[in-house]
């Protein structure tokens, strides 16, 4: 009986939509890893530091499963991506690429021949760094039926060890699927030296039986997602091969014993982070919803461990200006909420000269139109614009500020609330921000919220720089 392998593809699949922190990314890794997955699928490195950082925090916190991680087309990709993999127990260099005409103009703005010598040239690579590489091709199920047959014997030839073929637009019926793999598996006896495995998007709510389809069909390793239902489900096909692997002549070590518990802290990990983006529900509150408060008779130990609790690293300096801020509203009230310590962190810690300033902007929105934002700031003096659209008139100032300075943060929390009362109330914004691994907040307060937005989203990046100019 041969092993099935499952590969969880969560993190790799919902990056665009799942706004996890740093520890949660990694919280689920080692969820997904206790389902006995046979690979967790990462996404690409775009930012060298933070996603580096990333990338070897998993590699160290995951036991049991292979860490995957898709390059670039180019050699310096590939070093990148691998120096952060290296240390992993087991690890994969993937080559993904899509090999229909359509995508391969639109999306890589490149001829089917110079796309094969890229991908040639980027998997011997890959082979050169480990031995467990990878070829994914994306749509393949609406390419050329010559060009696929050439592209996957070439990936054979520069030394790929898994050849995955995927219907990304999720269009194939079980049938279709199943003589589609089996017509390329008998046009190429090279697949049968490696592993073949598939993937498919969910559009018409088949992927689990096209899954099924694809077994019976000979591929070995499937792509699978523990949330959401845009791919085929590690639920489910764990499920089904457990109770009609044997028919099949496979068996697979997926942890189906603790599948519905392990499951369900995944689902829990993603449904807290949309209900802290909408509506912007903080640690600090989550923390105070179970019943997780400071009193007066807290020491300053406890103070800054409830500090790291939150995700802050402070100095001692900083830690000894929070703890005496602590004190002086300790004196006033008995009970003080985690929300209330993360905005006297905000306003004692790493008070810094500002590096940027804001000189103005404007702020459009409507009902019938988009928000745009434009804005003036200086940069050590030097004026600095930027226009942008967005989501929202507060989304479109963030992109703005992103755009203006050419930097880009992971925002880790947003927390607006009013401090006084009345139409002419005051409102104050707390952002946290990660860079490179570590977190720095940022408080706002203004009538306007957009102001007070704006203010503590340059307080935190005026933090950034300063440690960046000290070092």
């Amino acid at each position: 009986m041969e092993r099935m392998k499952l590969t969880d593809r969560t993190l790799r699949q919902s990056e665009e939509t799942l706004s996890l922190s740093f520890r949660e990314k990694i919280e689920l890794c080692k969820l997904i890893d206790k389902l006995r997955v046979f690979a967790i699928e990462l996404q690409p490195i775009r930012r060298e530091k933070a996603d580096s950082l990333l990338i070897k925090s998993i590699c160290s916190a995951v036991e049991n499963a292979v860490i995957a991680v898709p390059v670039g087309l180019s050699q310096e990709s590939v070093q990148i991506t691998w120096n952060a993999l290296k240390n992993a127990k087991k690890a994969r260099l993937q080559v993904s690429m899509p090999v229909s005409s359509v995508q391969m103009e639109y999306l890589m703005h490149m001829k089917p021949d110079a796309l094969m010598a890229a991908a040639v040239q980027t998997l011997q690579t890959c082979r050169s760094c480990t031995e467990d590489v990878e070829f994914i091709a994306e749509d393949a199920t609406r390419s050329d039926p010559a060009f696929l047959r050439r592209i996957l014997e070439a990936a054979l030839n520069a030394g790929a060890t898994t050849i995955t073929l995927c219907d990304s637009a999720g269009n194939l019926l079980p049938e279709e699927t199943r003589t589609f793999l089996q017509d390329v598996m008998r046009d190429l006896s090279g697949l049968r030296t490696v592993t073949l495995g598939y993937a498919c998007a969910n559009d018409l709510s088949m992927a689990d039986a096209d899954a099924v389809a694809a077994v019976q069909a000979g591929v070995r390793e499937v792509k699978t997602e523990a949330w959401r239902k845009k791919q085929i489900s590690l639920q489910h096909l764990a499920r089904i091969l457990a109770s009609r692997g044997a028919s099949f002549g496979v068996m697979s070590d997926a942890n189906t014993e603790s599948i519905n518990r392990v499951s369900a802290q995944i689902h829990n990990i993603c449904r807290n982070m949309r209900e802290r983006d909408l509506p912007f529900r903080s640690q600090s509150e989550r923390l105070s919803d179970i019943g997780l408060v400071l009193t007066s008779h807290d020491n300053e130990r406890s103070i800054i461990a409830a500090a790291e609790k939150l995700g802050y690293e402070l100095s001692k300096e900083d830690s000894l200006k929070v703890w005496k801020a602590f004190r002086a509203v300790a004196e006033k009230k008995e009970q003080i909420s985690y929300h209330e310590l993360e905005a006297i962190i905000a306003a004692e810690a790493m008070q810094v000269p500002p590096a940027y300033q804001v000189q103005n902007y404007v702020i459009n929105t409507g009902y019938t139109i988009g928000a745009m934002a434009h804005m003036k700031l200086t940069f050590h003096g030097k004026e600095l614009e930027g226009i942008s659209a967005g989501d929202g008139p507060i989304d479109a100032a963030i992109q703005c500020l992103e755009q203006a300075t050419g930097r880009h943060f992971e925002l880790e929390e947003f927390q607006i609330q009013a401090i006084t009362e009345g139409q002419e109330a005051l409102g104050e914004t707390l952002i946290k921000i990660r860079w490179e691994g570590k977190l720095y907040s940022g408080r706002g307060i203004s009538t306007d919220i957009i102001g007070a937005t704006v203010m503590a989203y340059v307080n935190a990046m005026n933090k950034i720089v300063y440690e960046e100019e000290e070092a």
